[in-house]
């Protein structure tokens, strides 16, 4: 196996080291191989090694203890299979040289056997002996380390820490006896000089000499311990991942790893569950200030995280953790108010239950105190609060004691968060927006930890919104789009493009999981990318809108976002719905800002109440800033009285060329070759399209009108409403007498005909054809541009104008795809 070379910065200004590899790192015999090469690619006057037993051997060790004490028969067996593991190791380690390590383990396997025999024979399992069989996989792991490097011709001995280490188990945990632990490994040190040592993890003595372990994490424990008896310059953790992530990557996989912590930043994490170092390692280094570096074993070359007394200055926020099955606890009452040790009473209760409290709020109202405990312990807590405030119980001056299961507690780590305006503010927002609600919140005055209670539903969702709301990973969308036609099509053409883009510079990722049509679906769990048509043309999965939406929530990122590009009713009916559950949707579809005022209003208040945000600027004017722009005049104060525009392109183009030179018909013909009208021209010469984004505009402006209100003139003969699309466009010139008729009348007057919406408060709205002045405005457009005026308060003498091209679905999506930035942006993406 070729070696790693891990250069030293500076080797002369570190003198000892010491090493600890964990249960994965030591595997198996290849893994060991790879341990013992990259400790001798680094070149340490003094090197310590704190090795961990083989993976999932200490759980077997357990396992065969209350096996044999059970009287399982089948102990023998996993016994066999135990030392099998161990001598296959040593042979496949050590060779021809293999046979003194075999007969040291078939010594102690014996030994082994007979205490398991032993247990087998009284019933039971007493601690001491426990404590004793379970400590053995470090023991068996130091010396075939130990025995591989001797016999690769290292100087190298092995220290089991039974012989020196000393310590005493009380209400804190683990206390080392530093005076007489550093003394025995003094006298050991006299007779082994050796400048590689191997220790055993895990195991030591009290200070009646009986074998003890130092607790599940005892191994970086003892690494730290060991740390310090040597007095090394560094201490090196080898485990699986390349250092301290800023969050579980299980549920954040953007999770970005960490360059360096303080101690104390790295506690908060620990404590609450994130993979780093346990807090109690950290003891002895924090007492002498020794940087402790988390590697990876399998990438030895990578940096890892470096834990010192300074913390770097990258960001108020380090990481986020999630700490599941816990409980609220929430004592409440107008009794509690200004009375003198009841919060004492509350604790002194719980920890006479044995319940540990993981976190504590209280307003300053003392009217209610919350504790956060384990799920597993809080029926007990309950009941010892219910016994020690009984009397205030019966008397009233305590109303409840109410527990809520099914909770989790997210907490945000980092010592730039000291003095910080803002940093909760961001906190709450970002939970906020992915519509997470807090049950209990909590900080300490050192401003180093922000913890909040939520339900454990949205645990992952809340953890992903925290991440990217302190930007330390893209804002998520779970997205989803309805209708991959003309525009639909193109929107998840631009979409495709743009991703790598928004990722890298506004780190936005609008993740694609869903496309459905009329007929089909296509589901993707990680998110589509590439060519989608190919993906959906395969999808073989009928179409179900609530499969759809549940789908979309299913991966519980932050934000989830549908995008509906049909013009279908039956899809805008799900549209309060979607936003009362918190979904934002973005459309072109004018069903449901023109359909029944009823589920109008219905939607606008989902919205509203539930704060997801629901945009329609293509309904109107394809990609042209109109409602836009009449929101601004409304939400300023201003007032509409009157809006005017042609807003169809297709109608637009139709009466720029119609100048009589050809038939009507056949521009017709002509527009529907170039794809200007709907596949059945009637969509558009009927007029309800326009009309529909009439009744928009005037809702927009404050007028609860409906479609039946608005007189609209159709350029559809009704002699021509049913027949097919094939039979309309062959009898069409049917229209080319009258409507030559009305275009010379026009012209004699030296006006011309548009195809226009108008709208003031107080009069019937109106689509259809009128005369006006060559002169005019509407008289003078690019052929496909639409145009909308707004008559205000403000804008009376000049009216404001926006026109622009307001046809074809590249522009309607481009008109689309805006609204979606523009909900990212207001959901906190830095576009």
């Amino acid at each position: 196996m070729s070696s790693v070379a891990v250069p030293l910065a500076d080797p002369t200004a570190v003198r000892t080291v010491v090493h600890k590899f964990g249960g994965t790192s030591v595997a198996d015999a290849d893994r060991y191989r790879h341990v013992a090469q990259l400790l001798l690619a680094r070149e340490e006057p003094t090197q310590v090694t704190v090795v961990s037993a083989m993976k999932g051997v200490t759980d077997a060790l357990i396992d065969l203890a209350r096996l044999s004490a059970a009287g399982e028969a089948v102990w023998d067996d996993r016994w066999h299979e135990l030392r099998a593991r161990h001598r296959a190791a040593a042979v496949s380690l050590l060779g021809e040289h293999s046979g003194p390590t075999i007969e040291w383990f078939d010594a102690r396997f014996e030994r082994l056997r007979e205490v398991l025999a032993a247990l087998a024979v009284i019933g039971e399992l007493p601690q001491e002996v426990l404590d004793r069989v379970q400590g053995l996989g470090e023991v068996f792991s130091a010396h075939l380390l130990g025995h591989h490097l001797q016999a690769l011709g290292q100087d190298c001995d092995v220290l089991d820490a039974r012989d020196v280490l000393v310590v005493n188990h009380g209400e804190l945990g683990v206390d080392v006896d530093w005076k007489v632990s550093a003394a025995k490994l003094a006298l050991w040190r006299q007779s082994h000089l050796a400048h590689r040592v191997v220790v055993t993890g895990f195991v030591a003595r009290d200070r009646k000499g009986n074998i003890t372990t130092l607790g599940r994490n005892g191994s970086d424990f003892s690494g730290a311990i060991f740390a310090a008896l040597f007095e090394a310059d560094e201490l090196h953790i080898w485990t699986d991942v390349d250092g301290v992530l800023s969050a579980d990557p299980r549920v954040v996989p953007e999770a970005v790893q960490l360059d360096a912590l303080s101690y104390d930043e790295a506690c908060e994490l620990a404590y609450f569950g994130a993979k780093v170092v346990h807090p109690q390692t950290m003891s002895p280094a924090i007492e002498r200030g020794l940087p402790i570096i988390i590697r990876n074993t399998f990438q030895p070359d990578h940096p890892g995280t470096r834990i010192t007394a300074q913390s770097s200055s990258r960001g108020p926020i380090k990481g986020l953790t999630l700490s599941p099955d816990l409980a609220v606890l929430n004592l409440e009452g107008t009794g509690l108010i200004g009375v003198p040790g009841t919060a004492e009473r509350v604790f002194a209760a719980l920890r006479n239950a044995h319940v540990s409290v993981v976190m504590i709020s209280q307003g300053s109202s003392e009217h209610s105190i919350c504790c956060v405990v384990k799920q597993a312990e809080s029926e007990r807590a309950r009941d010892a609060l219910l016994q020690g405030f009984s009397h205030e119980l019966a008397a009233g001056q305590v109303q409840r004691v109410q527990l809520t299961t099914g909770v989790s507690v997210l907490a945000a780590v980092g010592d730039g968060m000291a003095g910080q305006p803002g940093v909760a503010a961001r906190l709450f927002e970002s939970l906020g927006r992915a519509q997470v609600n807090i049950l209990a919140i909590a900080q300490g005055s050192s401003e180093r930890n922000i913890s909040v209670a939520i339900e454990s539903g949205d645990a992952t969702k809340a953890l992903r919104a925290a991440h990217a709301g302190f930007w330390l990973s893209p804002q998520t969308f779970s997205v989803g789009v309805i209708g991959p036609g003309n525009v639909g099509a193109a929107l998840l053409d631009q979409l495709n493009a743009a991703q790598p883009q928004l990722l890298a510079k506004a780190k936005l990722d609008l993740r694609l999981r869903a496309i459905t049509s009329r007929n089909k679906m296509l589901l993707d769990q990680r998110g589509l990318h590439g060519e989608w048509k190919q993906a959906f043309e395969a999808a073989r999965m009928p179409a179900d809108l609530d499969q759809f939406t549940e789908h979309l929530l299913s991966a519980r990122l932050p934000h989830t976002l549908i995008v509906d590009c049909s013009g279908s009713p039956e899809v805008a009916e799900r549209y309060a719905g979607w936003l009362a559950a918190g979904i934002h949707v973005v459309t072109p579809n004018k069903q449901a800002g023109a359909g029944p005022l009823e589920r109008y209003h219905a939607i606008r208040a989902a919205a509203e109440s539930s704060g997801a945000r629901f945009r329609y600027e293509a309904t109107v004017g394809a990609g042209l800033p109109v409602i836009t722009t009449l929101r601004d005049l409304v939400d300023t104060g201003d007032e509409v009285t009157a809006i005017a525009g042609i807003f169809s392109g297709t109608l637009a183009w139709l009466f720029n060329k119609y100048d009589g030179s050809v038939p009507f018909s056949e521009l017709v013909t002509q527009a529907r070759g170039m794809g200007y009208t709907e596949p059945d021209p009637r969509d558009d010469l009927s007029g309800v399209d326009v009309a529909r984004k009439l009744v928009i505009l005037a809702r927009e402006a404050g007028n609860d009108i409906s479609l039946e209100d608005v007189a609209v003139e159709s350029l559809v003969p009704a002699s021509l409403q049913r027949a097919s699309v094939e039979e309309f466009m062959a009898r069409l010139p049917e229209v080319d007498t009258a409507l030559a008729q009305r275009l010379s009348e026009a012209r004699g007057r030296g006006n011309v005909l548009r195809y226009v919406a108008q709208f003031k408060p107080g009069q019937q709205p109106s689509v259809g054809l009128v005369e006006l002045s060559s002169e005019h405005a509407f008289a003078n457009l690019r052929l496909t541009d639409n145009v909308v005026q707004f008559t205000t308060g403000r804008y009376c003498d000049n009216p404001l104008v926006v026109q622009g091209p307001g046809a074809g679905p590249e522009v309607t999506a481009a008109g689309v795809f805006a609204d979606v930035l523009r909900v990212a942006a207001g959901e906190g993406a830095r576009l």
